[in-house]
């Protein structure tokens, strides 16, 4: 028999493809309906609703004092974050050191700025002048370098980044902890090996590898900081984005629609955040996934009939 004939001989015993009919639900069909016809009930009767001003809501939609509230909320979620990332990074670091001093210290950091809400601790930074109305540098019990008087400082801005950046330390110390941590145990005994210190080994080899599990929770916690700007008004700072919505509102008494212009910003900011996310994090996961594509594996289909036949 010649090959071409087994190879008809082999397909002919070959059982035709099942054709699967996918299960009919009308129940899924029948709430998709009835979500969409009350979405769409509330979105006219929204439009109709005189009490949302929507005149007054794109009248300052694009406000100038709006825009550079937002501005304002860029800036310090950035710097806020800045913070936090740098600082969370050492907290972690310390965590795991085998000092027992760093790791008391740092848990204790974690344990105060993650036990108490953020708004209590804006308040208090508002309140530091109050608090300590001079800084003395200088030696220990010695004479003094320098002093500054805190109650003459009118920084809102530079205490609502500290107070925020403070607080974000401590949820960026455990979520780099738990990157570090997803790394294998044997790249640390290879670093070591090479002679490698501990810090070395965590700067050059644990972090790097960590960042693909890490990128992922630390852009979640840069868009709840963006959102989280709105409670600098304790401080008080006034000069962000739901600082400047409240100025207006408080003017011309109308908080609806100045309410919905500080949220159409937030969203845009947060819409913007995400896409980088997303491509940020697609970056830090090449090469982490073995999956296969649907043309390799088709690909690979037709390589693997090709060697059966022959």
């Amino acid at each position: 028999m010649s090959l071409d004939n087994s190879a008809a001989a082999a397909a002919s015993t070959e059982p035709e493809p099942i054709k699967a009919i996918p299960l009919r639900r009308p129940g899924r069909w029948i709430a998709a309906a009835i979500i969409l016809i009350s979405l769409g009930l509330f979105l006219w009767g929204a439009k109709t609703n005189e009490a949302y001003h929507w005149d007054t809501y794109f009248k300052y939609l694009s406000d100038k004092r709006i825009a550079q509230g937002a501005v304002v909320t860029l800036e310090l979620t950035v710097l806020a974050m800045v913070i936090g990332v740098v600082l969370g990074v050492g907290l972690a670091v310390m965590r795991l050191s085998p000092n027992p001093v760093l790791r008391s210290v740092a848990w204790a950091y974690l344990w105060i700025f993650r036990g108490t809400p953020v708004y209590v601790q804006l308040v208090f930074w508002g309140l530091f002048p109050s608090l300590y109305k001079n800084i003395v540098v200088g030696v220990p019990f010695g004479p003094s370098i320098t002093s500054f008087d805190v109650q003459h400082w009118s920084a809102p801005f530079f205490f609502a980044m500290i107070g925020l950046g403070l607080n974000e330390a401590a949820y960026m110390a455990e979520i780099v902890r738990a990157g570090i941590n997803s790394v294998g145990e044997g790249q640390r005994e290879a670093s070591v090996a090479l002679g490698m210190s501990w810090s070395q080994t965590m700067t050059r080899t644990v972090l790097p590898q960590a960042m693909r599990v890490i990128i992922p929770p630390t852009g979640n916690e840069l868009i709840s900081m963006l959102k989280t700007t709105s409670l600098v008004t304790a401080i008080p700072l006034t000069t962000d984005l739901y600082g400047r919505a409240r100025d207006i509102y408080s003017i011309n008494f109308q908080p609806i629609p100045l309410l919905l212009v500080a949220a159409t910003w937030y969203l845009l900011i947060t819409s913007v955040l995400m896409i980088g996310q997303y491509y940020l994090e697609r970056y830090y996961a090449r090469g982490s996934s073995r999956q296969l594509t649907a043309k390799q594996l088709r690909a690979l289909a037709q390589a693997q009939v090709a060697g059966g036949t022959g």
